[in-house]
């Protein structure tokens, strides 16, 4: 057969063309049942796309184009999360404007993507940094502020020095800014714009019980809404009663201090004039607001001078203030039992506060010789210097002493949750500008739906701090509601997840100027079919793109309260070094450079075979020199096609092949695919196929080699697009099992000659195998596959009760004793 010239360039050129003006993968309406597949819209960066990009957007394609050819009327969009810091900052180091930065990124992106065969209907595409997108950003933040869900408040947030902006709980990691992970965070207090989105905590709780997402997933989702049942207690200080949750009321006795958040709006109130300048210099030290540095913070605190009055006996307590407790969880301030909390222990040894026991447990005395406790017990047992409640089991008695508290009007039963609503103000020009002015006569107004979109100025100047704040023309506005000439605009402009938090509703009706989209067309697309992202979205966009779905249900926009019924979570591919890859590292991986040498099929397959797409994988360029050359016997197989009757052997192969594989790519199993998509063509490599399996195969192989396989179907006389032709059905009456057992049987013995050929380190071999007597003619049959396979230079078959075995001459070791059904006896020299 003669060798093809497999020109991946000039294929891959041609069916892009083709593929564009045909329009083949733009999609309407129809009778046919709809799949809506997305992938978690990239930054447009100058660098353009890296190998984590090509790995994760192929498992949108692998997946889209699977549903197309099962007969999905799939939708499959694209757009470009393009507003945001990184592209600020990138801009302002490249000497250029925002928004030029970022038209160029885009048409690189574009490039890109196209070569990689991403399957994208382009007629949908979206911009977030047009003004035609984020105007129903400011109008989503208009309804929630009529709905009194968006509102402003002093509070202590999170300040990255070197984005120059405040920084969400989440967007904080380790103490540091999530996009400069050597920047320590400080704590600022500012006026800043929320979303309620504490209000659908409940609901957000509740809804993960129907999503088919992994349960890692869930659970993160779980611990981030975190749902707590317990008692509200009321704490007098200076005559002001002060709301306190707690999970464990049952302790109530053993209180005796209380901290309040070092961040709390009104801390101040509570500090003595004796007691400033010590809190002043306390509150100095402190760096950043969100939950997990506070976890990990040394705990520390300082007295305020003030006492509260234990509502349970009456006794006086001080109240400090630590940086160990969350100022907007609850009311800011926890009640500290140091008897039976770790943490409370801790911090009444550190500063010589009582330590009071009121649950004893059953099995031990907790008390040592000089009557102090060596550490806290935090588990259940019968109450002491408890008043009435003694000798009560704590689990049993929490809901007697919230009564006797309730009694009193100094307690109730309480839900608390650890999700606090979102801080959305950011104080860097490209974002959406939020819609709001700022009067002297009317306060503060939101601007009318009709002067919508609030468009960011061109002329801004870039240095420290907002540049918004650098356009005096633009700041000044009249007041929406009294005329007044002196309004101001708000320029804080909006998270950018806002974008992020509803755009996969803006794909299905992209070009609308009236409304934020048709909801007709948005009740027919969504809710997102397969989703696919990192699991850093997890408690970030995740939480918020949820939470935008039911307040936009709510409006009546939706008939639906989930953005994404399944969610699959990739993995991500680190350099050949097994490190992040990084420009300063050096390991970087450009995916245009490997097209150029080996073609976007070969590393689309490659991406996939590295391992399991939900496991992390260390980047291996042997594998796409690995698929190149299978891809290179495929285009020869298949370009010299001689169609002939087919083999029982492989019609079977190939049906169980179609099973297995279809459950494979529904599962993104594909490292496993590829395996079995290899060994089925090893399987009829030297055999002729009729013209209808000969398809068969392609079309599974198309799913991750679109290129070649458009290429070969044209070849093999086809006149449509592959692309849109139909995913092959399992014929199950030809599966034979006898076929796959007698398979099973000769990758067996090839798997053994390979072992030991590796033990004894011999090479090219002669092997003499000693089969029972029904097995013999198989393993004869099947003689040149076992050679190869397992580079043997000569191969011989025996039955074991031949005369020369039995003799010896032709079993000179005896290995004809340990032959077994399906396993031979095995000689090498």
């Amino acid at each position: 057969m003669a060798k093809a010239n497999y020109d991946f360039n000039k294929i891959e050129a041609k069916w892009m063309k083709k593929w564009d003006s045909a329009k083949v993968f733009e999609v309407k309406k129809s009778k046919k049942k709809k799949f809506y597949v997305l992938d978690m819209f990239p930054y447009p960066s100058a660098t353009g796309l890296h190998i984590g990009h090509a790995f994760v957007f192929s498992l949108g394609d692998i997946f889209a184009r699977f549903k197309r050819l099962q007969g999905y009327n799939v939708l499959y969009p694209i757009g470009y999360d393009a507003l945001g810091l990184p592209a600020e900052n990138a801009a302002i180091k490249a000497k250029t404007h925002p928004k030029e930065y970022t038209k160029k990124s885009i048409a690189n992106f574009m490039k890109q993507q196209k070569a990689m065969g991403w399957s994208y209907d382009w007629s949908r595409m979206v911009n977030t940094s047009d003004s035609d997108f984020y105007k129903w950003d400011q109008w989503i933040f208009l309804k929630m502020y009529e709905k009194g869900l968006a509102y402003r408040k002093k509070s202590s947030v999170n300040w990255c020095p070197k984005c120059q902006t405040v920084l969400a709980n989440e967007q904080v990691h380790d103490g540091k800014c999530w996009r400069h992970e050597d920047t320590n965070v400080e704590v600022k207090h500012l006026d800043q714009w929320y979303l309620k989105i504490t209000d659908y905590a409940q609901e957000l709780l509740d809804g993960l019980e129907k999503l088919n997402w992994s349960e890692n997933a869930k659970t993160r989702q779980r611990n981030w809404i975190g749902r707590s049942e317990g008692s509200e207690i009321l704490f007098e200080i200076n005559g002001k009663k002060w709301p306190v949750f707690t999970t464990r009321p049952d302790t109530i006795f053993g209180v005796t201090f209380l901290v309040v958040s070092a961040q709390h709006s009104e801390l101040m109130e509570l500090v003595s004039d004796e007691q400033k300048e010590e809190v002043k210099k306390f509150l100095k030290k402190l760096k950043g607001v969100s939950e997990k540095q506070m976890e990990d913070a040394e705990k520390e605190g300082v007295f305020t001078g003030s006492y509260a009055l234990n509502p349970a006996n009456g006794e006086k307590i001080p109240v400090y203030a630590g940086n160990f407790v969350v100022a907007d969880y609850g009311s800011g301030m926890v009640m500290a039992v140091p008897a039976h909390d770790k943490r409370d222990f801790e911090f009444a040894e550190k500063y010589g506060i009582p330590i009071k026991v009121v649950v004893e447990p059953k099995d031990y005395e907790i008390y040592e010789r000089n009557g102090q406790i060596p550490q806290a017990y935090e588990g259940e047992g019968s109450l002491v210097n408890s008043g009435e409640f003694n000798e009560m089991e704590s689990g049993k008695v929490r809901e007697e002493i919230t009564k006797f508290l309730e009694k009193k009007k100094l307690g109730k039963k309480k839900v608390q949750f650890r999700l606090r609503d979102w801080l959305i103000s950011r104080q860097r020009y490209w974002g959406t500008p939020i819609p709001m002015v700022y009067c002297d006569e009317c306060g503060v107004v939101p601007v009318e739906e009709k002067d919508l979109p609030i468009v960011l100025p061109d002329k801004v100047t870039f240095g420290k701090g907002n540049p918004l704040t650098t356009n005096e023309k633009w700041i000044k506005t009249k007041c929406p509601k009294c005329g007044n000439k002196n309004g101001k605009r708000e320029t804080d402009t909006m998270d950018t997840f806002a974008n992020s938090s509803w755009y996969y509703l803006r794909y299905t009706d992209p070009k609308n100027e009236k409304k934020i989209f048709n909801s007709d067309d948005a009740n027919y697309w969504a809710p997102i079919d397969q989703y696919i992202g990192g699991p850093e979205h997890i408690t970030m966009h995740l939480i918020y793109a949820r939470f935008y779905t039911k307040f936009l249900r709510d409006l009546g926009l939706l008939n639906f309260d989930e953005p994404a019924t399944r969610y699959f979570t990739q993995g991500i591919i680190h350099g050949s070094d097994g490190e992040k890859m990084s420009k300063s590292r050096g390991n970087v991986v450009e995916p245009l450079e490997t097209i150029k040498r080996f073609g976007a099929d070969s590393l689309r397959l490659a991406l996939v075979s590295l391992a399991s797409p939900e496991n992390d994988t260390v980047w291996d360029e042997k594998i796409v020199e690995g698929s190149s050359k299978f891809l290179r016997r495929v285009y020869d197989y298949f370009s010299n096609f001689n169609p002939g009757k087919i083999d029982p052997k492989i019609e079977s192969k190939i049906n169980k092949t179609i099973r297995e594989i279809s459950d494979n790519v529904e599962n993104f199993k594909h490292n496993l695919a590829v395996i079995k998509l290899r060994q089925l063509f090893d399987s009829f490599s030297d055999k002729n196929l009729d013209k209808k399996t000969a398809e068969k195969f392609l079309l599974m192989l198309h799913v991750y080699c679109p290129f070649i396989t458009e290429e070969l179907w044209e070849k093999l006389g086809n006149k449509n697009f592959i692309s849109l032709w139909s995913w092959p059905k399992v014929e199950e009456k030809k599966i034979n099992d006898k076929f796959e057992k007698e398979d099973e049987i000769v990758k067996k013995v090839v798997d053994d000659i390979n072992n030991i050929k590796k033990v004894l380190k011999k090479d090219k071999v002669k092997v003499s195998l000693y089969a029972i007597p029904s097995e013999v003619e198989l393993l004869r049959n099947e003689s040149e596959t076992i050679k190869t396979l397992s580079g043997s230079a000569v191969l011989e078959v025996y039955a074991v009760n031949d005369a020369k075995v039995k003799s010896g001459e032709a079993d000179p070791e005896g290995k004809a004793k340990k032959a077994k059904p399906g396993k031979p006896g095995i000689y090498l020299e």
